[in-house]
């Protein structure tokens, strides 16, 4: 039987930089307006539905384009330990989403499989998000699976 949860979570910590940057001219010259590669080491704290207090996530972030405000897609996973709707152990999500020009941020992301530790050994489960930048707090769904 599938349960559904909910809850918010917050950016406790951002760490961002540049793999490798295209110059956009196609020319070989140097960086400038093209596409641009990155990863980023984030922080975050859940409540709701899942209650875990600095979780790990690392991403791999893509920019259209290298100014600020760009559109891109990124991917990643997150190591949550703690409790999902009171049961303690850790599992992994695997993370993938886009933003756009005006900020907005839209994720899906699924329990990698085997990854459950504790209590939630056997989870499975998948859910998402959109987040608008600048926004304090963003609102996650997730149903789920145990056993």
């Amino acid at each position: 039987m599938t349960t559904h949860t909910a809850g918010s979570f917050t950016f406790a910590d951002w760490q961002e930089k540049v793999i490798a940057e295209a110059d956009g001219s196609g020319d070989g010259a140097s960086a400038g307006n093209g596409p641009k590669l990155a990863s980023a080491v984030v922080t975050n704290h859940f409540t709701g539905g899942i209650e875990a207090t600095g979780t790990s996530c690392a991403y791999t972030i893509v920019y259209t384009a290298k100014e600020p405000g760009s559109a891109g897609s990124f991917a990643g996973h997150e190591l949550v330990s703690g409790a999902l709707d009171g049961r303690t152990g850790s599992f992994v999500l695997a993370e993938h989403g886009t933003f756009d020009e005006k900020g907005t941020v839209r994720c899906v992301f699924e329990v990698v499989p085997g990854s459950a530790t504790g209590e939630l050994a056997g989870l499975r489960g998948a859910g998402g998000f959109t987040a608008v930048h600048g926004e304090p707090s963003v609102v996650y769904a997730f149903d789920y699976e145990l056993g």
